[in-house]
């Protein structure tokens, strides 16, 4: 690897800390610029994987104060993601390449959909909600089944490639959940941070990570997750929500 090469490798840990800490697309741009210097696809995933651990812990960090709000949902997302990011990697390593990213183009817009009409449609089950179980009880600050099964699915999806994973989160806990977006978005960084680690554990026995790409893109990530988290907690909850489709949308583009 060139000087030029390694540079290139840090800024990218960068940019991508960035994104993993706004929008939730950190693979978006690091996978492709892993590829581009000549890494095998399955080697250049598992470098990024473990790359990218430091980006969310630097996000984590700076979405502290969100994580801490959450209460017992940060707890359940760190378990649900903890458990699917093993099956992820399990996929990934055990599944011939191209039998899920046949799909993941079009679960990204689906959740891209989902992130755009969250207010009407969580609107429509908090009233549902609030006839059920009266007005008092109608804050929905836990996770019910199907949302807590739905962001194990997206655990999966995250430690098998992860580029979108932090978009499908984000449309989970913002139809499932009564949360600010501010605090969404701090338990999406947290979802992202728990899959890599765990993937990356794996890959780490299992895998051959090249590790000079893994320690450049590593030092990146962590000043970049922490430095979006940042940019993320002052966004406006509009300006998040479209921003967040917006990044899906492109995503799902460069897959098909």
């Amino acid at each position: 690897m060139t000087l030029l090469d390694a540079l290139l490798v840090v800024v990218t840990g960068f940019g991508a800390g960035v994104l993993s800490s706004t929008v939730g697309v950190a693979s978006l741009l690091s996978f492709p610029v892993l590829v581009a210097l000549g890494l095998p696809p399955v080697v250049a995933n598992v470098s990024n994987t473990l790359g990218l651990v430091p980006g969310g812990v630097g996000g984590v960090l700076g979405y502290r104060q969100e994580v801490r709000e959450a209460g017992p949902i940060a707890k359940v997302i760190v378990l649900v993601c903890a458990i699917g990011a093993v099956g992820g990697a399990a996929l990934l390593l055990g599944l011939p390449p191209g039998v899920f990213e046949a799909v993941v183009p079009f679960l990204i817009l689906f959740t891209c959909l989902l992130v755009g009409v969250q207010p009407r449609v969580a609107a429509w089950l908090r009233e549902r909600h609030e006839r059920r179980h009266g007005e008092e009880r109608a804050t929905r600050h836990q996770m019910s089944p199907a949302t807590t099964a739905f962001a194990t699915l997206t655990g999966v999806y995250g430690g098998y490639f992860g580029a979108g994973a932090g978009v499908m989160m984000v449309a989970v806990l913002g139809l499932g959940t009564d949360l600010e977006l501010r605090v969404v978005n701090g338990l999406k960084t947290l979802s992202l941070m728990v899959g890599n680690i765990v993937a990356g554990a794996i890959f780490v026995v299992v895998a051959d990570p090249r590790w000079d790409v893994v320690v450049l893109l590593a030092a990146g990530s962590l000043v970049g997750g922490y430095v979006g988290a940042r940019i993320g907690r002052k966004l406006p909850d509009a300006v998040f929500r479209w921003a967040v489709v917006a990044a899906g949308v492109v995503a799902a583009v460069l897959l098909f």
